[in-house]
């Protein structure tokens, strides 16, 4: 049953790299979306001021020491915005929480000898003007502190339901879920990254773990 569901997800992710590659193939100038090249963003958007709800005065109005800076840095918690391969293709996403190390959920998928899975929650918020369709997971990578990268894998964790691999969203729409990733034991994470479009969107968001 097990290797029914993984050859089932494999074939999701094959498929959904192809057909991002295929935006870009048919559409050139949709895939540029104006920006000159690949950028890696860690800048995370400003959180909503408690006044906007509470009656207090707004951020602009209140003395600079009152005034709460947005970190510099993303880190679990934040929010950022990124861009896909085409106009209207937009989400918030927010690294919500990680598992480290993260326990399969069941007895036959564990990660392979000398390793671990680490578990990364994700939320996506389409902030687009068109629908988001993708698998979220071919577009997350780990990296430690050694500079190594880590694709994401399928495994179930008992921290929570993995993010769908055939995610579809309308505007406005959100979905949450855990990608897991199997590194190292000995690796210790350092950051952790989201693309669009599989991947292969022009803009990466990147969220600092430790």
């Amino acid at each position: 049953m097990y290797h029914r569901t993984r050859i089932r997800r494999t074939r999701i992710r094959l498929v959904a790299t192809v057909a991002a590659a295929g935006i870009c193939a048919l559409g050139l100038t949709a895939c540029d979306s104006g920006d000159s090249g690949d950028t890696v963003t860690d800048k995370p958007k400003a959180k909503a001021s408690a006044g906007a709800t509470t009656g207090e005065k707004p951020a602009s109005e209140k003395p600079a020491a009152e005034k709460s800076a947005t970190p510099d840095i993303a880190k679990v918690g934040d929010t950022i915005a990124l861009k896909g391969l085409e106009d209207g293709n937009k989400l918030d996403v927010t690294v919500v929480k990680i598992a480290d190390p993260a326990k399969s959920s069941d007895e036959f998928t564990t990660p392979g000898s000398g390793k671990r899975f680490v578990g990364v929650q994700f939320k996506l918020v389409n902030t687009g003007t068109a629908a988001y369709s993708d698998s979220p997971a071919n577009g997350a990578k780990i990296t430690d502190v050694d500079g190594q990268q880590f694709e994401s894998t399928f495994a179930d964790i008992t921290a929570g339901p993995s993010m769908s691999s055939a995610v579809r969203l309308k505007p406005g729409g959100k979905a949450l879920g855990w990608i897991v990733f199997e590194v190292p034991k000995a690796s210790k994470t350092d950051t952790v990254q989201f693309a669009m479009n599989s991947g292969m969107a022009n803009q990466t968001g990147e969220w600092k773990l430790s």
